[in-house]
């Protein structure tokens, strides 16, 4: 009797059926199959002919996600990309395109092909002319997916488009009429700020403008860019949900003179005023962002009125103090920003990328550039905000795809109706786990670290070392050129090289240092003679506060059944475990050896910090969650 194979037994498992898609009894992998079958002596420029009789029965009232429509579109595109890319799509990836077609959230491993998935769903959706966004977590991977991507949509008689940053109004607005767009997450939400803040713009107009205008032959006004919010596919759904949703959405505008602010003294004042404070006695800093001034703190400040510059002040003298107290004990250069000619940048704590326009609200970019030394700009004023949840609930359709998802299935399900669905792999994972190592101190981790890298790249295995900063990497960076390890390193500071850096990671002896840039959307391939030295090997140099990320760096290694292992590390000096189990420490630091090793097991408990700050960040969600649904039923009952 033959077995079935691996994908058939994931799939069998889904409880759940097809809604509107297949019966309990169908099989839809035959389905698309014998479409495709059908499709094999079609020319090929013959599949946009089908792709028109498709779209005449979602236009005569079929939905897209019909069994009549699921079935033969996700054939057309399974032969679409086998004729044009020479890539056959598997069944687990058409098994993933028929979960974001339900819609939910399609679990799969890294490398399994996530990318290629999300055509399927984006297709058949497109076909009700209604505009598909799919989402990216980075402009530069949404440029290569539709770089490599646009060719199957125009074959199959679509349009595809791409958002960029720095594009004009017009140039968007072309893109967001296209069938299909791509673009970085983070963009799409901008967009529409901009839009509803031009919406609201127009309703203060003085009556009859709109008319004269027409009278006089003028240009109507800019409408916007986008169209609607049909359907959204979402890459690394989990971390744009869940890893941000804290972070709200902010449309902020001022001037963009790198000149000095009238009020710059004020910034510097509080500054000095900040560090003539005590710890405890003037402020209470608990390791949270913000530090809190006491009842003393307040008094000492009332005390030197004389020191409080009597122009420029824009809020209470308490508020620059605090944010000086902030910017000085809490943001660390090349962690949470950069310096750069003279300016602030800041880094994206969730992907270790550098956003040029960027910056913190209320003073704080301020000061922060006070703290540097360098020229302290106008604080730029807020024009609109939105909390991610409320902006990917506008859409009819939310979908998307993610190799870390299983653990936060609840709140996805709770919070956007998401289910969770688990795609098999497509061949069996040969990831081998090191046993994890810690240490009293994060100089002897390390060094440790060191000397394993230079170890396995004198056998020729190439490594990756996964750090959480910038300035953990820099400082591995520097150890590694002690010992004359040749190696390169992608921090955010090489945005422009990353292409080049992780497509030479898996050769035979590269060694790569890089920050959470590498933990997502990268695709690492082996070099000739890898396979046999173990494949690529990470390095988790410190535990993140979610277990999730340290989940998505390990998946950098043994993709798609290729080899590959990694290994944890940790120290009692790492910040998870100083801020969130500090009980730990001291048993960490008195089993530790000369060279500062610990001994015993600890890598369960160093997850069960993890579980316990994920339950904690959960929980601050909630918190989010039902204040930003009781101000939507605000606004709602308002308007009414």
């Amino acid at each position: 009797m033959i077995s079935e194979p691996r994908w058939w037994h994931a799939f069998r498992s889904l409880a759940m059926p097809l809604a509107g898609v297949v019966t309990r009894n169908a099989d839809p992998l035959a389905d698309i199959h014998h479409h495709a079958a059908a499709l094999a002596d079609v020319p090929l420029c013959e599949l946009a002919d089908h792709a028109d009789e498709l779209r005449g029965r979602v236009r005569a009232g079929c939905s897209p996600t019909a069994a009549a429509v699921v079935g033969p579109g996700f054939a057309l595109v399974r032969e679409a990309f086998r004729r044009l890319l020479g890539i056959q799509l598997y069944d687990v990836q058409l098994l993933a395109g028929l979960a974001l077609v339900r819609p939910a959230v399609a679990e799969m491993q890294t490398g399994e092909g996530k990318t290629f998935a999300a055509v399927l769903p984006a297709f058949v959706h497109a076909l009700a002319g209604r505009g598909v966004h799919v989402m990216t977590v980075n402009a530069y991977l949404a440029e290569r997916d539709f770089e490599q991507l646009e060719p199957v949509y125009r074959t199959l008689g679509l349009s595809a488009g791409l958002v960029r940053s720095d594009a004009t109004p017009a140039d968007k607005r072309a893109a967001y009429a296209c069938d299909v767009t791509y673009g970085p997450g983070y963009e799409f939400g901008f967009d529409y700020l901009r839009d509803q803040s031009q919406l609201l713009a127009r309703r203060h107009e003085p009556l009859g403008d709109e008319f004269r205008r027409q009278l006089r032959g003028e240009a109507p006004p800019d409408h916007g860019v986008q169209r609607g919010h049909a359907v959204a596919i979402v890459d690394e759904i989990d971390s744009v949900l869940l890893d941000e949703a804290t972070t709200p959405l902010v449309l902020a505008r001022g001037s963009q003179s790198p000149a000095s602010a009238e009020n710059a003294a004020v910034y510097k004042a509080a500054l000095v005023a900040a560090r003539r404070l005590t710890a405890g006695v003037d402020f209470v800093d608990t390791g949270l962002p913000k530090a809190h001034l006491t009842r003393h703190g307040i008094a000492i400040l009332q005390s030197q009125t004389d020191d409080i510059p009597r122009q420029g002040l824009q809020r209470p003298w308490r508020d620059y103090v605090e944010a000086a107290l902030q910017a000085d004990l809490r943001f660390r250069r090349d962690v949470e920003y950069i310096v750069r000619d003279d300016q602030i940048l800041l880094v994206d704590q969730h992907t270790g990328r550098i956003f040029a326009d960027r910056s913190w609200q209320d003073g704080l970019h301020q000061a922060v550039q006070a703290k540097e030394g360098i020229t302290i700009t106008c604080e730029q004023e807020v024009v609109a905000r939105i909390t991610r949840q409320r902006f990917f609930r506008r859409y009819d359709i939310l979908c998307g795809m993610t190799g870390t998802a299983a653990t936060s299935g609840r709140e996805l399900k709770a919070v956007f109706g998401l289910p969770v669905e688990s795609i098999a792999t497509h061949r069996r994972c040969q990831r081998r786990e090191v046993p994890a190592r810690h240490f009293a101190d994060r100089a002897s981790k390390r060094a440790a670290i060191a000397e394993d890298v230079a170890a396995r790249h004198r056998r020729g295995q190439p490594v990756l070392v996964g750090t959480q900063t910038i300035e953990e990497s820099e400082m591995m960076s520097t150890l590694l050129v002690l010992r004359n390890v040749p190696h390169l390193v992608l921090n955010g500071k090489q945005d422009q090289e990353e292409a080049t850096i992780v497509g030479r990671a898996g050769l035979r002896g590269a060694v790569t240092i890089a920050t959470n840039m590498a933990g997502r959307g990268t695709d690492i391939p082996l070099g000739p003679g890898v396979p046999a030295l173990g494949g690529l090997h990470v390095i988790v140099c410190e535990p993140h506060e979610s277990a999730r990320v340290d989940r998505q760096l390990i998946g950098r290694a043994a993709r798609q059944g290729d080899p590959g292992s990694y290994q944890r590390f940790a120290s009692a000096e790492d910040p998870t475990i100083v801020l969130f189990a500090p009980r730990l420490v001291e048993p960490m630091r008195r089993t530790a050896d000369n060279q500062g090793e610990c001994s015993g097991e600890l890598q369960s408990e160093i997850q069960r910090v993890q579980r316990q700050v994920e339950r904690l960040r959960f929980q601050q969600r909630q918190q989010m969650y039902a204040h930003d649904d009781w101000l939507e039923n605000m606004l709602r009952d308002f308007a009414s």
